[in-house]
């Protein structure tokens, strides 16, 4: 199978680049700038993509490409900085620029380059000003008017302005600009800003682009991507769901053999993944633990024991450690501390279940592919973001056990695929994301089990309706949150003193910024009515219209 390597500088844009790599078929693994010569070489890439990065290639230190990159002889593409460490490494110049180009921007292509080849039939196309008025379009051929008089040197013009440049809307994040391109490199597009917003070398497959073709902005970004992937690089579309799932039973057989493997089982997309993955390849081998913390959606243990034990036929061992979690969770209000307690407590219980266990000598675990990304990040220090991943902290040294991770290469939206393939409900698949600690983080302030049976009521009727409404996929994120504050009602004719919940909404893509939802008033207005005529001790319901950032998504 071919694969493509992704070389880090530590963009934003990274994850995104090497999922729009899958998405065109193609496998490709992200790797930090200062990976070692010995694993590229290893690697054997098809191909090499450049990041972006925050840093300018001016600065004294900045990151560069690993000299490999350029000894190999397999097709490389910069993107953005990537681009500008080509141009600096081969010999050219790379000057800061007096204004920064952020945003869109209108970009003149030449289509006779690989890179963009085929936007002939999707581009729009560019002429010379005086041009103008001698032209005309039909059926997207451009052709002399027949009134006007054309000249030879008017002809050389058309065929050297309109059939190579046709113009594509793109988007733009960079200070730096190119004033030299290296000897070898002819510039293949420009914008009113820079007159090198593409480079490429076609003797030797190197090509640079300034703009991001990853971004759904940059208009057929997909196919310059796949112009680089499947043209250039000769890549075959080999990363299928089907193959994904194959090689993974495969890859699982051959590492456990007859060993027992346990696996922590929260009822979340990637560990019901796992689980499936695993029970298809090993069957009656895995152990699955799904410990009931209290702190769950309404009805979610039951759900969880009904799908995967009585409907898959899983191997399924539940605890309920509701009253264990309410206990040393008293009186604690810092939702940090919480978060430790909680993730603590999990380890605690989940240990004394895998003691109980014989021949086990496999924990599996749920750690998808940008948990593999940002941790590598966070060791190399590289990344302006730092966060570090681990699905069950301290399991792995406490329980002695080997780990497996069969979905560590994948993406959140290649686990759905997979998990859709492997038979789980659609429902499943596509729920919004629950935090780790549950509702010990949705119940501000000290946790009860009284405020927990309040908050599950009133987050069911909120998902419920979005559901019914057809909203639930209109939005990426919905839940309630439990206020332990208290304010005036009446109910009936009689004065009551009882709490808030308040509900919240947003719409995002990455997760990292996130615009609340302007639902509807009318549907706000009949949950908040149900709420407050079906759940006990609740006196009023306001919604959250705070976009990330400032505020975070979940409360706490």
């Amino acid at each position: 199978m071919e694969q493509i390597l992704i070389i880090d500088f530590g963009s934003q844009y990274t994850q995104l680049i090497a999922r729009r790599v899958r998405e065109s078929g193609v496998y490709c693994e992200i790797m930090p700038f200062d990976v070692a010569a010995e694993f590229i070489r290893e690697f054997k890439p098809q191909g090499i993509i450049l990041s972006g990065g925050p840093e300018s290639v001016t600065e004294e230190n900045s990151p560069r490409a690993p000299e490999i990159v350029f000894q190999l002889g397999c097709p490389v593409l910069g993107v953005c900085y990537g681009l500008q460490t080509i141009v600096t490494q081969l010999g050219g110049q790379v000057t800061a620029g007096i204004q920064r180009e952020l945003g869109y921007a209108e970009t003149k292509v030449d289509i006779n380059s690989q890179l963009f080849s085929g936007l002939k039939d999707v581009g729009t196309i560019c002429y010379s000003d005086d041009l103008q008025n001698s032209l005309h379009v039909v059926d997207s051929a451009v052709k002399p008017r027949n009134d006007v008089d054309f000249s030879p040197t008017d002809a050389e013009r058309l065929e050297r302005d309109v059939e190579r440049l046709f113009k594509i809307n793109v988007w733009m994040s960079h200070g730096d600009i190119v004033t030299e391109i290296p000897a070898g490199f002819v510039a293949i597009a420009k914008t009113a800003a820079t007159e090198v917003a593409a480079i490429e070398n076609s003797a030797k497959n190197i090509y640079g682009l300034q703009v991001h073709p990853e971004v759904t902005p940059t208009e057929f970004g997909k196919e310059i991507l796949e112009n680089f992937l499947i043209n250039i690089c000769k890549c075959e579309r080999s990363w299928t769901t089907a193959n994904i799932i194959t090689h993974s039973i495969v890859d699982i057989k051959d590492r456990v053999g007859s060993d027992k493997v346990i696996l922590g089982l929260s009822g979340g997309v990637d560990s019901s993944v796992v689980a499936m993955l695993l029970h298809k390849a090993i069957g009656e081998q895995l152990i699955c633990v799904f410990v009931d913390t209290g702190l769950l959606r309404l009805n979610e243990s039951a759900e969880v024991e009904a799908t995967f034990k009585r409907h898959f036929g899983l191997n399924l061992i539940v605890v309920d450690a509701k009253e264990r979690f309410y206990r040393v969770l008293e009186g604690v209000t810092d939702p940090e501390e919480k978060r430790k307690i909680i993730g603590n407590e999990f380890v605690e219980v989940f240990q004394d279940e895998a003691n109980k266990l014989t021949d086990v000598k496999w924990l599996a675990q749920g750690t998808i592919y940008p948990d593999v990304v940002e941790s590598a990040r966070t060791k190399h220090g590289k990344s302006q973001v730092i966060k570090s991943h681990h699905n069950v902290g301290g399991l792995p040294e406490k329980l002695h056990l080997k780990i497996i991770e069969p979905i560590r290469e994948l993406f959140k939206d290649e686990v759905r695929k997979v998990g859709l393939e492997l038979a789980l409900a659609q429902e499943l698949i596509s729920r919004h994301p629950f935090p780790g600690p549950g509702l010990g983080v949705r119940i501000l302030g000290a946790i009860k089990a009284e405020y927990v049976d309040i908050l599950q009521q009133a987050d069911a009727i909120f998902i419920e309706e979005l559901i019914n409404e057809n909203l639930y996929h209109d939005v990426s994120q919905a839940f309630a949150t439990f206020l332990p504050l208290k304010t005036v009602a009446v109910v009936g004719d009689a004065r009551c003193y009882d709490y808030i919940v308040a509900l919240r909404a947003v719409r995002t893509t990455d997760f990292m910024t996130a615009q609340w939802a302007d639902l509807p008033a009318a549907f706000l207005a009949k949950v908040s009515k149900r709420i407050l005529n079906e759940v006990q001790h609740v006196s009023r319901v306001l919604y959250d219209i705070s976009d990330k950032p400032p505020a975070t998504i979940e409360w706490e």
